[in-house]
């Protein structure tokens, strides 16, 4: 048998790209079984990422899955066709791939404008830019130049799903060329396969030497350091297309098959539940363990019959992956949608069911896609959709036509004006540039107090000698001193109603490490109530944390807020916190993340910052944490009266 199963004609099912739909059309070996259910794999992952990051921590590596089996299928077909035809019909091969991206893609990018125009005007910031990216394939290199964070979840960005078609278009246009001029340079099928090795080998030191820890999302967008996957899966089809290969490695490849399949399978699931996005060793080395992985296991798939291949090949794997293209396309802007319009806290039953909602939504128009817009045009091409699409509207009737022809020019016309109009900032980005300015300014107009004469709790302690008495009551707004990052600012208003003249110092993008000399610049005048909210931007810092607890001392009450979003590391965060602080007598963890559980209506669009209502329950539970503190300290119950909201 061949190592790879023959490969139809590009317009046959097989030989196609990922995320991409496939014909499923009964040619005789137009398929290579068990690559749909690999592409339903890695879509789900992705899915289940964006979904929720803690639930499944290294989903987003499910493109890189998307990305190997594309770079082996695009390069099998162009050998094939180069080995079958004598040449390769280039202009044929990019009006095919049109054919394949454009239908799905210019039915989703207008239906996700308007949609996210009726749930939240915030889902709009940048659409142009976007909208501009994805009807070019360029949308990588635009949100690297727009600064855009493809990790952080305080800017949603509707159509952030589409760097990775980007970069596969940006693959398809280049790599053919590439692929003919390394075919006519280079002689032996070894050495072409192990320049396409190489070039992945590259790839991958670019992405780990240009890695910015605190800022991934330039080498993860970028076509020159995200290229990894498509080259192994290059490599992998110029491998298995070396003439005697099969009859010189088979014996020893009929030993160690199963293992290596089985190997492949555990490291890439162990890389999908246990990467994460903040770890540096995911750019530096993941991403290219987990293309490997995935070449691993195609190369088990299509090798021969097995187990493996008949469970990536049952019904529903093959449903699923013949359709993660419009999966893949359509989830993350109906996650988006769904989660505005539906506004539930992560940590109940109602957050699931509206992620098992927009599942639903998603499969729902991915569905539809295929079967009335991908496959019309994938059978009948561009002009042959559309005169049998105007065929059928003729049968319906004149008026039923006029009716479809106006709501599409409606619609067209309903897109381009939510475009023009489109807000160029978030409100949540407004109210803590707002709040920064007035912190700014309180901050200038209040003098810093100059040390006095009577020695600070910390230099006390470094005498040797302690205060002779410590207030652990429950404090006055005019004795807390607060630090932190955007958290605290968007909650500006709502922490001086509850604690009139509190004493504020949040800036965002702050991090813990700054919170030592934040603290120590207070000096003597450090109130006797410290609240620390860091760590949303960039996580806990257990050293630092650690820092600034010993700069503040133990005679004064502390209060620590955990961190709350959709990201992966937020339960480790977390976690780590209450360590540090565990071992503190005088220090309180106020749970925010706990508090917002089953909650709606408390975040802003970007599901981190408060909303009005959420500043409050932010505060409240400061100040609840303050009583509990109390509460230990003194022995004596505190009772804390209602503040009824403004």
């Amino acid at each position: 048998m061949d190592p790879v199963a023959p490969a139809a004609p590009d317009g046959a099912g097989g030989v196609t790209t990922a995320p991409r739909p496939v014909d499923d059309a009964p040619r005789p070996g137009g398929r290579l079984p068990g690559l749909d259910g690999l592409r339903a794999l890695a879509v789900v992952a992705v899915v289940v990422f964006h979904l929720d990051p803690s639930w499944l921590p290294g989903g987003f590596l499910g493109v890189d899955v998307f990305f190997v089996l594309s770079g082996f299928l695009i390069t099998t077909l162009l050998l094939r066709e180069r080995e079958g035809t004598g040449r390769v019909d280039l202009r044929g091969f990019w009006a095919r791939r049109a054919r394949r991206l454009l239908p799905a893609l210019l039915v989703l990018v207008p239906s996700a404008v308007l949609l996210a125009r009726v749930a939240e005007g915030d889902l709009l910031v940048g659409v142009g830019r976007q909208v501009l990216g994805a009807l070019t394939f360029t949308s990588n290199w635009l949100e690297v130049a727009a600064g855009t964070d493809y990790f952080a979840a305080t800017s949603p960005t509707l159509l952030a799903n589409l760097w990775s078609l980007a970069v596969e278009e940006q693959f398809y246009l280049l790599w053919p060329l590439a692929l003919l001029a390394l075919l006519r340079a280079v002689r032996r099928p070894e050495a072409r396969a192990a320049t396409a090795l190489g070039l992945a080998l590259a790839s991958s030191l670019l992405m780990a030497l240009r890695l910015d820890p605190t800022a991934p999302t330039r080498v993860y967008y970028g076509t020159d350091t995200h290229a990894t996957g498509l080259m192994v899966g290059a490599a992998l089809a110029l491998a298995l297309a070396a003439p005697g290969r099969a009859g010189t490695a088979s014996a020893l490849w009929e030993r160690h098959r199963r293992t290596v399949g089985a190997l492949s399978l555990i490291v890439l699931g162990a890389l999908l539940v246990l990467a994460d996005e903040q770890s540096a060793l995911t750019f530096r080395g993941g991403i290219l363990l987990a293309s490997l992985a995935t070449a691993g296991v195609v190369l088990v798939v299509v090798e021969r019959p097995g187990r493996l291949r008949a469970l990536l090949d049952l019904p529903a794997a093959r449903w699923v992956g013949s359709r993660s293209y419009g999966i893949y396309l359509w989830h993350w802007p109906v996650v988006l949608v769904v989660g505005q319009d539906i506004p539930v806290t992560p940590g109940g039953l109602d957050y699931v069911l509206t992620r098992g909602w927009a599942v639903l939504v998603t499969v729902a128009a991915a569905d539809l896609s295929y079967r009335f817009v991908e496959t019309p045009v994938r059978r009948h091409g561009f002009r042959g959709a559309f005169r049998v699409l105007a065929g059928r509207m003729r049968r319906a009737g004149t008026r039923r036509a006029r009716t479809v022809w106006a709501v599409l020019l409606v619609a067209a016309v309903a897109t381009a004006a939510v475009m023009v109009t489109a807000p160029d900032r978030t409100a949540t980005e407004q109210l803590i540039e707002a709040n920064e300015a007035a912190l700014a300014r309180e901050a200038a107009a209040t003098s810093t107090p100059t040390p006095s004469a009577t020695r600070s709790t910390a230099s006390a302690r470094a005498a040797g000698t302690r205060p002779s008495a410590v207030d652990w009551s429950m404090p006055k707004g005019s004795e807390v001193d607060a630090f932190g990052d955007s958290m605290l600012v968007g909650a500006k208003q709502a922490m001086e109603y509850y604690f009139p003249k509190i004493r504020m110092d949040a800036r965002s993008n702050r991090r813990w490490s700054e919170a030592p000399k934040l603290v120590g610049a207070r000096g003597d005048g450090l109130r006797r109530v410290v609240v620390l909210a860091f760590g949303t931007n960039f996580g806990t810092d257990a050293r630092s944390i650690e820092r600034t607890l010993r700069e503040i001392g133990p005679d004064r009450m502390v209060v620590v807020l955990t961190v709350h979003g959709r990201y992966a590391r937020a339960g480790t965060d977390n976690e780590q916190l209450r360590e540090v602080v565990a071992g503190h007598d005088n220090v309180v963890v106020a749970d925010w993340d706990r508090a917002l559980a089953d909650t709606s209506g408390m975040l802003q669009s970007d599901g981190i910052h408060p909303s009005i209502r959420g500043a409050h329950l932010y505060s409240a539970t400061v100040r609840t944490a303050m009583a509990q503190l109390s509460e230990h300290k003194t022995g004596k119950p505190v009772r804390l009266k209602p503040i009824p909201l403004p």
